[in-house]
């Protein structure tokens, strides 16, 4: 009986550090106008894989299991403000994404059909070079094809096929985007703003 109390304990105790982590990373962190400082923790402690030239800004909130937020962030991305990345199931964004502000991107839900409330989900995945509008929401188990527009205020429940543009609640497609994609996003503003040097190499 001592033995399990202590186990408890020490289970606790776990999951209360585990909480601190994500609490100081989500509401400290996030709030520091020192980019490297951020982009640290998130690939230190919260173990968010994030590649280069890629630029996250202040206020983002991320979440995940105790160990690490299943999150992956290529090369020459723009994550935006207040943007909510669901780590529980897993997220993982390919090369230079727009991710536009106050974007919600979940990769578990609850089935509002089971009696218990049960949660389910699955992986989002988003391609290179998408371009995800302000306030969209994207649901669990969605791939987003290569060179995709989520319009801006859009739900995103199903698949979107390379280089659609989809909008509306449920996202539908509403146009096609140009195939011949050559950018590489540079975006690296100053504090919490949109303002940067543009000439920067």
């Amino acid at each position: 009986m001592k033995k399990l109390k202590v186990w408890l304990l020490h289970q606790r105790f776990f999951y209360v550090l585990m909480g601190l982590k994500y609490y100081v990373g989500n509401n400290i962190v996030a709030r520091f106008p020192n980019e490297r400082l951020r982009a640290m923790y998130l690939r230190r402690v919260m173990k968010v894989a994030v590649g280069q030239d890629t630029h996250v800004s202040m206020r983002w909130f991320v979440t995940g299991y105790p160990v690490r937020a299943n999150v992956t962030i290529g090369n020459n991305c723009v994550i935006n403000r207040e943007v909510y990345l669901d780590g529980r199931v897993g997220v993982h964004i390919g090369n230079n994404v727009n991710v536009s502000f106050q974007t919600c991107i979940l990769s578990l839900h609850h089935d509002h059909n089971s009696p218990d409330f049960i949660a389910v989900g699955s992986a989002v995945t988003i391609q290179d070079h998408v371009w995800i509008g302000a306030r969209a929401t994207i649901l669990p188990g969605v791939t987003v094809g290569e060179g995709a527009v989520i319009a801006a205020g859009a739900v995103v429940a199903r698949d979107v096929p390379a280089y659609d543009v989809v909008g509306g609640v449920p996202a539908k497609k509403i146009g096609e985007r140009n195939r011949d994609i050559r950018y590489l996003t540079k975006f690296s503003p100053y504090f919490d703003s949109d303002i940067f040097d543009e000439t920067a190499g």
